[in-house]
């Protein structure tokens, strides 16, 4: 299953190949790819690579949000080129009660382009994903631009309305069955309890 983010957060087009965000079957859990340019910017974190990094979002990312929507609890896990990632448990919009869990991921930069490939553990999925959304940032200052697979439609924008990744509204219909088969059961996950 492969979806190409090909707006900015707000419905305009983007001025680049899109980032292209790809999920399928993994050994206890779900693997995530990213296929994304390389802007290198901001640079770097300061943080070795394969480690959680708090706010990662205020570097080059690509995100991916998976909601139940009866719940509003949703895993956020946020990915960088130079190889840091950032994964976050939320219980009502913007609420995380969990951040910086280990995961496998391996990132490569290659020229102006960069991949990269995560192992998402099934327990940090909460219970009944039905939504999703994915996202990516890069730039800095006045040029820091946001984009989205699900943006907000122009026609619904508000004066000095600024991004916002938790517009949970804005997610569409999403399932785990979609990638894993529909007599797949999602494994109970001690975060979710």
């Amino acid at each position: 299953m492969e979806f190409d983010i090909k707006t900015t957060w707000d419905s305009l087009p983007v001025n680049h190949d899109p980032v292209k965000v790809k999920f399928s079957p993994g050994s206890g859990g779900m693997t995530l790819e990213v296929f994304a340019p390389f802007f290198n910017d901001p640079p770097s974190p300061a943080s070795p690579a394969g480690h959680p990094f708090p706010g990662l979002w205020d570097y080059e990312v690509v995100e991916s949000f998976f909601l139940n929507s009866k719940t509003e609890q949703y895993l956020e896990v946020e990915f960088c080129p130079h190889g840091q990632h950032l994964v976050l448990l939320l219980s009502g919009r913007g609420n995380a009660f969990t951040e910086g869990l280990s995961l496998t991921f391996e990132a490569t930069i290659s020229g102006n382009k960069w991949k990269g490939k995560a192992l998402i553990p099934w327990g940090y999925f909460p219970p009944d994903v039905d939504k999703m959304n994915s996202y990516a940032i890069h730039g800095s200052g006045d040029g820091r631009t946001y984009e989205a697979l699900y943006p907000i439609p122009r026609d619904e924008l508000t004066e000095n309305q600024a991004p916002n990744f938790h517009r949970l509204e804005y997610f569409k219909n999403f399932r785990l069955q979609g990638i894993m088969g529909e007599d797949w059961m999602q494994p109970e996950s001690q975060f979710w309890k």
